[in-house]
């Protein structure tokens, strides 16, 4: 039969028996099969959890394996990167036993890159080489009793600079940066740290060394004082030059400030123009340094500043140029210019005139002339006053021959404006291709004084002041300054009704834009209100009334220019 009848038979004979059983025992059979339904069911509950249990637990499983690999593969590249960059590396990383005979202490690592000084890793962990084998012969006591010095003082971290032989023989510098370690389970001691090849870096100190010896040879031999000062304007070094200069000892002049080694004058100026200076990054001036027993030296100083890479003042270094001698020979020349200024008021009918000049330094540029006939008092009276550009020597020899020039031409006949033509001819041969020029007011009165002619080449304008109607009027005119177009040709102008009282004045620029500490400008209002207070006074208390209030106004402060002022009062 087929397998459904078999099944169908046993059925039918499983019947059979159930019908012989009694309701009791059909009952019992059938709680025994819920219990072990209920109990197979439980099981299976049972199994699920454990399942998921199971499944929880593998894929934690798998999830901390997959993290532990990616984590071994970025140690992996981590160590790969690391072993590139010590390759691509001056520093070469080494461990040894520590021990205090010198053939116990073998190595038990060093990086590939040894092969930068010709060597294998093998050649050392094998024993083959020993380190202090390739230390250069001349380094090697030396480095030894170093390291016994450590060891002595429980310096466990030290570093040394030595040379090694490489293995074609070359002699090279290294850094040796050593430690001293314990391996936390065996209790061995290790010498490990890194060895960086600097031999680059100690040619370039090298270099430096001998640079900065040869600048220090030139700075100590030089003739002129030497200081390099901090950011502060304090010294922190000088040559032995310098302390010549000022009978000081180096350690009496290094912490002193710039400031307390100049004179009075000079510390008002520097103090004044330091934040220009500065910014300019180098500076030149003359002044006056304090030397012992109080005595004052004329010097020049060629100062720098010295800046970092983002250009903050990190100091600054000037060198110092005694000037007594070069001061006296020109003090010298400062007095016979002088001389070739009027010494005395002139003794005019109907003029009272004082004049005055003012150099800023020994020789100057500016001029100013009286000329008129001695012997004729009440004849033609004439004021010239001139301004060299510059000021110095140069300028001071321009000034002594345009003088001469001008004292000759104005002996000969002609008119004011052939003396002025004439001297812009012969000034311009002379200056023309040096770029320097002459400003100059060549003033006339004649003899009733009544009556002004002038020329103005390129000069500040003069000034009129009547007291009667307390009013200044300029004094303008065309004209060109002298020395810049040979044939230029001057033209005079002129002014009648002079009368009594009134006052002419005639200067240079120096006057009006000579500055004080902070930077105010003297300028022309107060020139004139000078002149308006003391107007009713005589010529010379004018004058020296404009230079009493001007050294007022500059309080120290140090002239840049030169200073003339002419002052001519109608007394008829």
């Amino acid at each position: 039969m087929g397998k459904e009848s078999t099944q169908s038979v046993i059925k039918y004979s499983d019947m059979d028996v159930d019908r012989h059983k009694s309701r009791e025992e059909l009952t019992d059979e059938l709680r025994t099969l819920r219990q072990e339904t209920a109990r197979v069911k439980r099981d299976l509950v049972d199994m699920a959890r454990q399942h998921r249990l199971l499944r929880r637990q593998l894929d934690e499983h798998c999830r901390k394996t997959e993290a532990e690999c990616t984590e071994k593969s970025k140690t992996v590249e981590a160590l790969q990167l690391a072993e590139l960059i010590i390759d691509n590396s001056p520093a070469i990383l080494f461990r040894r036993l520590a021990a205090e005979d010198q053939k116990l202490r073998k190595m038990v690592y060093v990086s590939p890159n040894i092969s930068r000084f010709g060597y294998t890793a093998e050649d050392f962990l094998s024993g083959r080489i020993m380190f202090r084998d390739i230390v250069y012969h001349e380094d090697s006591e030396r480095t030894l009793k170093e390291i016994q010095t450590y060891v002595g003082r429980n310096i466990e971290k030290y570093t040394q600079i030595y040379r090694i032989v490489t293995r074609e023989g070359d002699v090279r510098w290294i850094e040796d940066r050593t430690s001293v370690v314990e391996d936390a389970e065996t209790g061995v001691h290790y010498h490990q740290g890194i060895v960086i090849d600097i031999h680059r870096r100690k040619e370039a100190e090298e270099k430096v060394r001998k640079s900065e010896e040869k600048y220090r040879r030139i700075v100590e031999t030089a003739s002129e004082g030497f200081l390099l000062m901090d950011e502060t304007l304090k010294v922190v070094d000088l040559n032995n030059s310098y302390c010549r200069m000022v009978g000081y000892s180096r350690n009496q002049l290094i912490g002193k400030s710039l400031l307390n080694i100049v004179t009075e004058d000079y510390r008002h100026f520097f103090s004044a123009k330091r934040e220009d200076l500065f910014n300019r990054g180098y500076y030149q001036f003359e002044g006056e340094i304090i030397a012992r027993a109080g005595r004052s030296v004329p010097v020049l100083i060629h100062a720098n500043v010295l800046c970092d890479d983002s250009g903050a003042i990190i100091g600054n270094m000037a060198f110092v140029t005694d000037m007594t001698e070069h001061k006296k020979a020109l003090t010298l020349a400062g007095e016979v210019q002088r001389s070739l200024l009027p010494q005395l008021a002139p003794q005019v009918q109907g003029l009272d005139v004082s004049g005055k000049n003012v150099s800023c330094d020994e020789i100057g540029g500016d001029y100013f002339d009286f000329l008129w006939t001695a012997d004729a008092p009440g004849g033609p009276f004439t004021v010239i006053v001139g301004d060299i550009t510059g000021h110095g020597v140069d300028s001071a020899l321009l000034m002594t021959t345009a003088r001469a020039f001008l004292r000759m031409r104005a002996s000969r006949p002609g008119t004011i404006t052939d003396i002025v033509t004439a001297m812009n001819q012969h000034l311009t041969e002379d200056v023309y291709e040096t770029g320097r020029f002459m400003t100059l007011f060549y003033l006339t009165i004649n003899e009733d004084r009544s009556r002004i002619e002038w020329v103005r080449a390129g000069h500040e304008p003069a000034w009129i002041y009547d007291r009667d109607q307390d009013s200044f009027e300029e004094l303008k005119g065309p004209g060109l300054a002298l020395g810049i177009d040979v044939k230029y040709v001057y033209r005079s102008s002129r002014k009648t009704g002079l009368k009594k009282g009134q006052v002419i004045m005639v200067g240079t620029d120096g006057i009006w834009e000579g500055r004080n500490k902070t930077g105010e400008m003297f300028g022309k209002r107060r020139l004139q209100e000078i002149i308006r207070r003391n107007a009713a006074s005589s010529a010379e208390t004018i004058l020296t009334a404009v230079f009493q209030e001007h050294a007022r106004f500059s309080q120290g402060t140090r002239t840049e220019d030169d200073i003339t002022l002419v002052i001519i009062k109608f007394t008829q």
